[in-house]
């Protein structure tokens, strides 16, 4: 038996008190996370919007501090905000690429994956110690970890041997139709991808053409599409576009605007945590040594399929986690994806470095067994099926469960069920679909959803966070937990701040011009947000002047700004990263850890 105190915990942070300080850019996502864990916190202490967050908790698992700081491997002077670790690090580039110039994102991105870190690494810290790790725990990370972190696909695959597969050309989706909706597409083979045109009288040439850049979309941030399909698009009304993608079998959402949930006055929190009711059996003894990462010792199954799940187990693995992926006979078709660092993907490398693998066929009754013995001495097991996949395979909660009382059994969702008649769960369309085209571009820009993957990275960031307060939550309550998170929730943490602004009566949308690079001679600068309209005042003036001369005037003023990076291949060779960057035995570019514990 465990200790009486943390027995039965309803809650992963029941009678754990948290004193939060810090910006509220770093601390609010985080102290609302925190919060609906079960935590107790603390009056928030402020300080100046520069400085680092701290969260120091205390109770029944131990004690735990989270440090979160804007500049952990950048210079201070270069990722004092959000605009500027979004500059720094190459953001602005990859969102920009639809586009063409670089452009910042109008929504904290860089901020809100740095607060679910955080409370991943508090969450694991605090699980570490109920696990028998000795002492006091800390963790520290920074915005410019997590951007690196969400950039790591497109850095590997700019600094690979091979060439990628399609021109990084601006261009891509949203699609308009003859009366002005602004909409998404969704197909994921060839197959409805060319009815859908067909039916819209599209050229054979285009959709040929047009089906490479969209499929590899969500690898390049960027699909330059044959102009001949958007006007296909722009000939047709609306109601005429529904009926192709039905007969197609191709998914179109509308660009919607971001809105509350309904019947809601908040948005939820973005994961649940179900406790089983059976008892596991505890383990006799501590599980965790006082100097091993939280998560070691532990057993995850990921049967992931492109970038949520897999991200996900990435993390546990980084946390200490012994990672064994489920692929299909054959192996996961997405190794070969160009660019290849020796045969192996360099995007697969980014999510999935680290975990072993089996291949298990489990449509074959044979292969279902197989993974319930795997899961029978498990710890957790993750996946992210289509809606009810699981349960046709004899793989859900319920069944896995019954091998296994103390499973943590995690779903990484689209919708979690809460959205009637939603789309298709993929990246963009949950995009479309909740506000994120709105919200993301400043007032100038028509809505458009990203190119770069928002929902899928967030999402499983926010899956990585509800496991591990699955796991800490079992360790607790004696059972096994279920959990889902969902790319619903991730899209509702970006939406929530606007929704908050225009609920207060202030604007959805970020004013004109909101993080727009300035051009220099030789680059771009990025002001921080509080610095750019004065840093705007002079924007003839930086025409005429190196980067390095307009940044050295901007500075000598009292104005925070940095360079733009544009080239995500000479990234490593930055003089503001310089080390920061390692090679895996595969020659793949690795981004620095997440956290960093003492």
């Amino acid at each position: 038996m465990g200790h009486p105190a943390v027995i039965r915990a309803s809650q992963p942070l029941e009678e754990v008190t948290v004193r939060v300080a810090g910006p509220p850019a770093l601390t609010t996502p985080a102290a609302a996370h925190l919060r609906a864990l079960g935590a107790t916190l603390t009056p928030q202490t402020p300080v100046p919007h520069t400085g680092p967050a701290a969260f120091e908790a205390a109770g029944a698992p131990g004690a735990a501090t989270a440090y979160t700081a804007w500049a952990d491997v950048l210079p201070a002077a270069d990722a004092a905000d959000e605009a500027t670790v979004q500059a720094a690090t190459g953001m602005m580039q990859v969102h920009g690429r639809r586009d063409g110039p670089p452009r910042g994102l109008a929504v904290d991105y860089a901020a809100t994956c740095a607060s679910v870190l955080t409370v991943q690494g508090l969450l694991a810290a605090l699980l570490g110690r109920a696990r028998g790790g000795a002492g006091p725990a800390q963790v520290t990370t920074g915005a410019d970890r997590a951007a690196l972190l969400t950039l790591g696909q497109y850095l590997a695959a700019a600094n690979a041997p091979e060439t990628e597969a399609v021109p990084l050309s601006p261009g891509g989706p949203p699609f308009t139709a003859r009366c002005g909706t602004r909409f998404e597409l969704e197909a994921l083979d060839p197959v409805p991808w060319a009815r859908f045109w067909r039916d819209l009288g599209a050229p054979e040439e285009a959709i040929r053409t047009g089906w490479q850049p969209f499929q590899f979309r969500y690898a390049t941030a960027c699909a330059p599409m044959p102009e001949a399909l958007h006007r296909a698009a722009g000939s047709v009304p609306w109601a005429r576009v529904q009926q192709a993608a039905a007969a197609s079998g191709a998914e179109v959402c509308p660009l919607h605007a971001p809105a509350a949930p309904p019947g809601a006055t908040a948005h939820p929190a973005p994961w649940t945590l179900t406790p089983r009711t059976a008892d596991r059996t505890p383990p006799a003894t501590a599980t965790v040594s006082p100097a091993a990462l939280p998560l070691a010792g532990l057993t995850v199954l990921e049967a992931g399929r492109r970038i949520q799940a897999p991200l996900a187990a990435r993390l546990l693995r980084q946390l200490g986690a012994e990672v064994l992926r489920i692929e299909p006979p054959g192996g996961d078709p997405l190794r070969g994806m160009p660019p290849c660092c020796e045969d192996i993907s360099a995007r697969w490398l980014a999510l999935n470095r680290g975990k072993d693998a089996v291949q298990i066929d489990i449509k074959s009754a044979v292969g279902q067994a197989e993974l319930r013995e795997l899961a029978s001495g498990a710890d957790v097991f993750l996946h992210n099926w289509a809606p009810g996949k699981a349960e046709q395979l004899g793989l859900d909660a319920d069944r896995l469960s019954a091998v296994n009382p103390g499973l943590v059994y995690a779903y990484t969702s689209g919708w979690a069920g809460r959205l009637p008649d939603a789309p298709m769960g993929t990246d963009f369309m949950v995009q479309a679909r909740t506000g994120i085209g709105t919200v993301a571009r400043p007032a100038d820009e028509p809505p458009a959803p990203s190119l770069m993957t928002l929902i899928d990275v967030l999402g499983g960031l926010l899956g990585a966070e509800a496991v591990v307060a699955g796991l800490l939550l079992r360790e607790r309550g004696g059972r096994g937990v279920r959990v889902e998170s969902s790319l619903l929730g991730a899209a509702e943490a970006l939406t929530a701040p606007a929704l908050h602004r225009a609920a207060a009566g202030g604007e959805l949308r970020r004013p004109a011009g909101f993080r727009r690079p300035l051009p220099t001679a030789d680059g771009w600068i990025a002001p921080a947000d509080d610095s750019a309209p004065t840093a705007g005042a002079r924007a003839a003036r930086l025409t005429e002047l190196t980067s390095e001369q307009a940044l050295e005037g901007l500075r000598a003023d009292g104005l925070a700004a940095t360079a733009v990076t544009t080239d995500l291949g000479a990234l490593p060779q930055d003089p503001r990263l310089r080390g920061a960057f390692t090679r895996d035995p595969h020659g793949s570019l690795t981004v620095p850890t997440p956290w960093r514990f003492v």
